[in-house]
């Protein structure tokens, strides 16, 4: 073969490879709370989503990890878009809600950056995300993941959690007002604020069952704090202490564009 043949050939590898992406998509069943500070457990159906170009390396992640794509990478911190789900909450949850507000299910959205000190092994994460229709703000998550391989198969993480809450949030969540707690008869009223709203830890396993398909299963427990601890739909109904656990199936393909 020529070498100008050769160089051809190299070139359309390079174009197919430039156009081709990887993603994955999965699932995962929990169980936890039905909503914010709810003693009551449910189960609940999530998607997930992720997408790298073709000869990216495949980057270890969190279950708790909003859906999310780094478009930008500044002196080592991964920046871009992500895309994360809010609870509903209605009295068909708890019928000593009656006469408060329900909570319409919403997705929200905004950025996460992320900065791996150790690649692919010590992470530090943090997203804002703000409600799209349902009124219910902003929430900040921070946290730091410790990604441990056992073998070529099982990998373990762990690592702390913290939540932040505008006004907005905490009031559409936590807060009575005081017609609320006229139509209610049992609930005090309370005026929730902003600020940190809980703080936790999350611990996963997992299990590459081939190269394109893998299982996690995962546990999250958080402790509610500030506002969302004293507001009466936690003292009163609810618990501080709210803990999820997770099953995630996930399956990866090549897609060319």
């Amino acid at each position: 073969m020529s070498q100008d043949a050769s160089a051809a050939d190299a070139r359309s590898a390079d174009g197919a490879a430039s156009s081709a992406f990887i993603i994955s998509l999965g699932g995962s069943v929990e169980y936890g709370p039905k909503y914010p500070g709810s003693k009551d457990k449910g189960i609940s159906v999530l998607p997930s989503f992720d997408i790298r170009r073709f000869g990216e390396p495949d980057e270890n992640s969190a279950p708790d990890d909003s859906i999310s794509y780094g478009l930008v990478d500044l002196g080592g911190i991964e920046i871009g878009p992500a895309l994360g789900f809010r609870d509903s909450r209605s009295k068909s949850d708890n019928a000593r809600l009656a006469g408060l507000h329900d909570v319409r299910w919403d997705a929200d959205l905004g950025l996460f950056a992320q900065y791996w000190a150790i690649p692919d092994q010590l992470r530090f994460r943090a997203e804002a995300r703000q409600a799209i229709s349902n009124g219910s703000g902003l929430v900040i998550d921070v946290g730091t993941d410790w990604f441990q391989p056992l073998n070529e198969k099982w990998t373990l993480s762990f690592g702390p959690r913290a939540s932040f809450g505008n006004r907005a949030f905490m009031r559409k969540y936590f807060a009575v007002s005081p017609e609320e707690s006229n139509r209610n008869g049992q609930l005090p009223s309370f005026d929730a604020n902003g600020g940190l709203k809980s703080v936790g830890l999350i611990a996963s396993a997992t299990y590459d069952i081939t190269p394109t398909w893998s299982l996690q299963v995962y546990d999250r427990f958080d402790r509610l704090v500030g506002d969302a601890a004293n507001s009466p739909i936690t003292s009163d109904l609810g618990s501080r202490n709210q803990n999820i656990v997770g099953i995630s199936v996930s399956k990866s393909f090549n897609v060319n564009f």
